[in-house]
């Protein structure tokens, strides 16, 4: 009797049962209202007509017949895309080095090397803006650099309010958020397998590019998603350093959220992008499971 009694599974407590929800609450509440919540009212404005209400008049497709039609937002869609797929290449491909060095060169000084990589989090993000800012501007640190150097006789207003002022700040900006995930990738590849390279005779290149590369891929499309996503929606950048050639999406609609006093119009804006990052969320996931079932 007590050997069958041992091997039955006892009960679980109601105490047990309440502590799991909750642990589970806050994270269901937050997801509920800071995502789904706020996720279904910008689409319930974007279907609002603008009365100049807090939640609009009606039901209208008003809004997004216009984004869809009017030439000057797929221009600044496009522009959007074409920044942040600049920004994410340039930030990929300068932190690439950077995750291969920490993941297999770096030793001992590993640990210092990803805090001084993760120091950038301890700034404020407008803080680098603005010394971006002073940086590229006419009597800024490059412009006084060159001057002394002899290169050039006097300043020039080439380098501030530009969409390359964009695209360098950003990638700074984003640099930790590409590094990280590539340097994951990079530490989880099994050592045997460059052993393995290297008894079979592969040159480190040889290795690098049939073994490391292949490898690493999930980390670089998740570093690319990480920098792309936020910088097509980016206003701040581009409002700071960057002139009217460099107007992002992000910009149009803070101004409908705030001058423009046009939220509905300005949701459908944010709906439309939104429906766009999806399309690439997707192409990045299908690319990640094609890389995932080589390796």
């Amino acid at each position: 009797m007590s050997t069958i009694g041992a091997t039955q599974p006892l009960p679980e407590s109601r105490s047990s049962t309440g502590f799991r929800l909750a642990m589970l609450l806050p994270g269901a509440l937050v997801t509920f209202f800071l995502i789904l919540f706020a996720l279904g009212l910008v689409v319930f404005l974007a279907l609002r007509g603008n009365d100049g209400s807090l939640l609009g008049a009606g039901f209208t497709f008003a809004n997004f017949i216009t984004v869809a039609s009017d030439p000057l937002y797929w221009t600044v869609t496009l522009r959007s895309l074409a920044i942040a797929g600049l920004v994410t290449l340039a930030t990929v491909v300068t932190a690439y080095p950077v995750a291969y060095y920490l993941a297999f060169h770096a030793g001992r000084r590993r640990g210092l090397l990803l805090f001084l990589v993760t120091l950038p989090f301890w700034t404020s993000y407008l803080l680098r803006v603005f010394a971006w800012k002073i940086v590229l501007a006419y009597n800024g640190v490059l412009n006084s650099a060159l001057i002394e150097s002899g290169i050039w006789s006097e300043p020039t207003l080439a380098f501030l309010n530009t969409p390359a002022a964009v695209v360098v700040t950003l990638a700074h900006a984003y640099a930790p958020f590409a590094i990280l995930p590539i340097y994951v990738a990079l530490d989880t590849i099994p050592k045997s397998l460059l052993e393995a390279a290297s008894d079979l005779g592969a040159r480190p290149f040889t290795s690098f590019r049939r073994v490391v590369l292949p490898n690493s891929m999930p980390g670089v499309l998740a570093a690319a998603l990480v920098v792309f996503v936020p910088t097509v929606g980016d206003y701040v950048t581009p409002a700071l350093v960057g002139g009217p050639a460099s107007t992002m999406i992000g910009s149009l609609i803070q101004a409908q959220f705030g001058k423009a006093n046009d939220w509905p119009f300005g949701a459908a804006l944010a709906v439309a992008v939104m429906l766009v990052i999806l399309a690439v969320v997707l192409v990045v996931r299908s690319a990640d499971r094609r890389f995932g079932s080589r390796s």
